[in-house]
């Protein structure tokens, strides 16, 4: 799974594709191979290079993340948590774009079901979600978005 941590249009990637150079060398120097077959996959089947899970891909797939701390700062909005499903169809900067829409109820979702509010990080997260799978995503597509400032709400 790649995931992206993003903070005010500010992105950190923790990407574990294959193709990667580091990727590549590290499933390699374990014995496994990685395989160009509709996009690097690991012995030809797997698209990411770490993952919970896919045990008889061991030890060529690690489930060890690569982490990356960040300091925040006022300026972060929201943060998103997301699959490659998401990624794979979605520009950072149109994630961005969406989301900031959402939490401002300048965008909500085609589908909302009976007794939606609307507005929100869970309606971001939706939207995104439908965006991703309106783009063609084939991969499974898991969203969170969590709004990192207080906004004032306009209804009493």
């Amino acid at each position: 799974m790649r995931t992206a941590v993003k903070l005010a249009c500010s992105f950190v990637y923790m990407v574990y594709k294959p193709g990667r150079p580091d990727e590549l060398e590290r499933v390699e120097a374990a014995g496994g191979r990685v395989i160009n077959w509709n996009g690097h996959r690991v012995l030809g089947v797997l698209a990411t290079s770490r993952s919970i899970g896919d045990e008889y891909l061991k030890p060529f797939v690690s489930s060890k993340p690569e982490v990356t701390v960040i300091d925040r700062t006022e300026n972060d909005e929201f943060l998103i948590l997301a699959s490659d499903g998401l990624w794979d169809v979605i520009t950072n900067e149109s994630a961005c774009r969406v989301t900031r829409r959402c939490l401002t109820g300048r965008t909500r979702r085609r589908s909302q079901g009976v007794g939606s509010e609307g507005g929100g990080a869970a309606e971001a997260a939706a939207v995104l979600t439908e965006l991703a799978m309106a783009q063609g995503s084939k991969d499974n597509i898991s969203v969170i978005v969590v709004e990192l400032k207080k906004r004032s709400s306009s209804s009493c």
